[in-house]
């Protein structure tokens, strides 16, 4: 009776919602009679006067938890009807059904006292604008909120108490099953087992997560990956992302793990990740099953892959690389006591190294310590290591060959696993196919294709395994025998041995050598390198800083005093082909790719004049030469007849260049000209230009 005094002619005239909601679908699957009740309401509704088009459902939240509003959609909708005066009732089971969350509850209940809409659930109908309804529908809402708490913390407690005992079942990784008794232990299928221990082996000799997925993929091996929420296992191409993943996961070394991550709610409703450090784990029980490496190892590898990320901070962090910079991660700056980081530039079509300390500049703008070129350091330092090693080459060569052949073992005995796997599932797709009836063709089609496609599987992984034995054969054939045999007795064969990767130089540098301190000098044109052995020796050694471009470009000093003498004598283009014999070539043509540059005259002339050499002409002059004219004035002769006495041998003459040249000044008994016309009161220059104009005058005749 009470409950129809509330119920005004206002709020009939609008709908009424019937607001229905299971917090998970195993409730709405389970449930029914929950269900049930909720749609029940409906007669609660007709009963106080509603009719029933009027009545609205709103079941679109089901399999929802009520902890907040966020990601309920129904419940949206409600308060927005509600709040645009659409609702003249609101329906629900108990206030847990609306709402687990005092804000959404209270909020609901303030929209519903403005908007006059009454709340109705199993105990009565309530008018939110009351104080003793509204008193009472918030107890309500507080109620609901603890009780969901309590539930929250039983259920929680209870799973981390098992936790703690290791015992709560959790989804294993690739590799674990759980047996039969309850304990985990190792997946049965031994190509899984030998490929991820191969994994954790490869890991351990590389030292990088890229560098292991680079292994697999150069020796066409897959891994193994399980598919969600199903015990099959598939074998797939290695990625990074799975390769970290197996590195992170406890699990691997036997440990019970739980609580890695935190999760939380954002107010989008999306799920927010947080890992948590190891200390900060709910549950971490070392060696509680059976792993394919140590706890130890574990976090050996987790310190690997943190160095790793860290390669601008620590510059020896990252692990050898191919680069060709040899003290990567190893040379210590002189001037500041920092980490050089290795740099490469491409010039001149190939690829340099340098040595920068460059860290004061990145954080505070300040110049640059120290950039030096990593060709002559590293020349210095392998000549170092030649020598050191040479009284342990011999051991070092055997282990090399008997890791080598250790790795194609483990590879091709995987190939084989694969091999045998195929096998195996061609022979059940062979026994279901021989078992079917053969006049059920849509079965038998189906089952036929299934072997087929196993069949080739089989032929493909058979293939795999052959072809990488073949290219391991060729890996390690008796030639390449018989060359680490040499080796054995020259361990500087195998440090320049140009197949032998930087990788693995650097690997060999890493047992030797602890830090390499450089200190450039450049008023010396050198760098001091300090060498500091794992042992605790020291030892320096200098190196000799490579040219400028400018000093690269310039000849030689011996080059100009050989041209500067060659001048007394020759020429120009004979001095090019006197240096070209030499095998001398111009100063910055290897520089430039010009290795079969050669000297011609211009190149003479440009290098006398840019280092002030004196000219031919100058010494020639200083040695008391005559031009042309001069000699002819002096001879009393025109400068054709004294062409025509040079051809005679009669009057010497020296080149200055190819084209001019400076005549030796006459002796004490010159040549005189002769003519059978002499007249000496004439003029005798005029005489024999007038004999040598004129073509009908008898030859000349010479007296000595």
């Amino acid at each position: 009776m009470k409950e129809s005094l509330k119920v005004q002619p206002h709020h009939l005239e609008r709908s009424a919602y019937l607001y229905i909601r299971q917090s998970s679908m195993r409730q709405v699957l389970e449930n029914v009679e929950s269900a049930k009740r909720q749609y029940a309401l409906r007669g609660r509704a007709i009963a106080l006067g509603w009719r029933d088009e009027q009545i609205i459902v709103i079941d679109s939240d089901q399999g929802e938890s009520g902890a907040s509003a966020a990601w309920r959609e129904g419940f949206q909708r409600l308060v927005s009807d509600v709040g645009m005066g659409r609702a003249g009732i609101v329906m629900g089971l108990e206030v847990s059904r609306l709402a687990r969350n005092n804000a959404d509850w209270h909020r609901l209940l303030e929209i519903c006292a403005l908007a006059d809409t009454l709340i109705l659930d199993e105990d009565g109908v309530y008018d939110p604008a009351s104080f003793n309804d509204r008193l009472l529908l918030g107890l309500k809402g507080t109620m609901s909120e603890a009780e969901l708490h309590v539930l929250k913390a039983r259920l929680r407690g209870g799973i981390l108490n098992k936790v703690r005992r290791g015992e709560f079942r959790c989804v294993l990784p690739t590799g674990f099953a759980y047996h039969e008794s309850g304990n985990v232990v190792l997946d049965p299928d031994s190509q899984i087992r030998e490929t991820i221990s191969y994994f954790f082996e490869t890991f351990s000799r590389v030292g990088s997560a890229c560098q292991t997925v680079k292994v697999f993929r150069k020796n066409g091996l897959l891994f193994p990956s399980r598919i969600r929420n199903s015990a099959r296992t598939i074998f797939q191409p290695l990625t990074t992302s799975t390769a970290m993943r197996t590195l992170n996961t406890p699990r691997y070394a036997g440990a019970y793990a739980y609580g890695r991550r935190q999760y939380r709610r954002a107010a989008d409703g999306k799920k927010v990740l947080r890992r948590r450090e190891c200390n900060d784990w709910l549950a971490c029980i070392p060696n509680a099953h059976p792993g394919y490496i140590t706890w130890e190892q574990f976090q050996q590898n987790l310190k690997i892959l943190q160095i790793n990320g860290r390669g601008y901070e620590v510059a020896r962090a990252s692990p050898p690389r191919e680069g060709t910079a040899l003290l990567q991660g190893r040379a210590v700056c002189g001037c500041c006591g920092r980490y050089l980081r290795a740099r490469y530039a491409a010039r001149r079509g190939r690829l340099e190294a340098w040595y920068v300390c460059d860290r004061a500049h990145g954080s505070r703008g300040e110049p640059n310590c120290q950039s030096i070129a990593g060709a002559p350091v590293d020349e210095a330092i392998g000549e170092l290591i030649s020598a050191k090693m040479t009284p342990a080459a011999v051991e070092l060569a055997l282990e090399i060959r008997k890791e080598i052949q250790a790795r194609h073992a483990e590879a091709d005995r995987l190939r084989l696993r694969a091999v045998e796997r195929a096998r195996i599932e061609a022979d059940l797709a062979q026994r279901r196919f021989m078992l079917v009836d053969p006049g059920n063709r849509l079965v038998a089609d189906t089952l036929e294709c299934e072997w087929n496609d196993k069949l080739r599987a089989l032929a493909k992984a058979q293939e795999e395994r052959q072809r990488g034995q073949q290219e391991d054969q060729c890996a390690i054939d008796d030639a390449i025998r018989d060359r680490l045999t040499a080796m054995t007795t020259d361990f500087k064969t195998l440090w320049q041995d140009p197949s032998l990767p930087n990788r693995e130089r650097k690997r060999l540098l890493a047992y030797v050598i602890e830090d390499v301190t450089l200190v450039k000098l450049p008023a010396e044109g050198t760098t001091t390198i300090h060498v500091r052995f794992k042992a605790g020796k020291t030892e320096t050694l200098p190196a000799q800083n490579p040219k400028s471009s400018a000093q690269q470009v310039k000849p030689e000093p011996k080059v100009v005093e050989l041209v500067d003498r060659l001048l007394d004598d020759h020429i120009y283009s004979e001095i090019a082909d006197i240096l070209n014999e030499k095998g001398i070539r111009p100063g910055g043509s290897a520089r430039r790719g010009q290795a079969d540059a050669r000297f011609t005259d211009l190149r003479v002339a440009y290098l006398v004049l840019q280092y002030g050499l004196r000219s031919r002409y100058d010494r020639l002059r200083d040695r008391g030469m005559l031009t042309k004219a001069e000699t002819a004035s002096r001879l009393g002769i025109h400068e054709t007849t004294l062409t025509r006495w040079v051809a005679h041998g009669l009057v010497t003459r020296h080149a200055h260049n190819g084209y001019a040249y400076l005549y030796e000044a006459p002796g004490p008994n010159p040549p005189v000209k002769h003519s059978s016309r002499w007249d000496p009161l004439i003029n005798r220059t005029a005489v024999g230009q007038t004999l040598e104009s004129k073509s009908s005058y008898p030859t000349e005749g010479v007296a000595v």
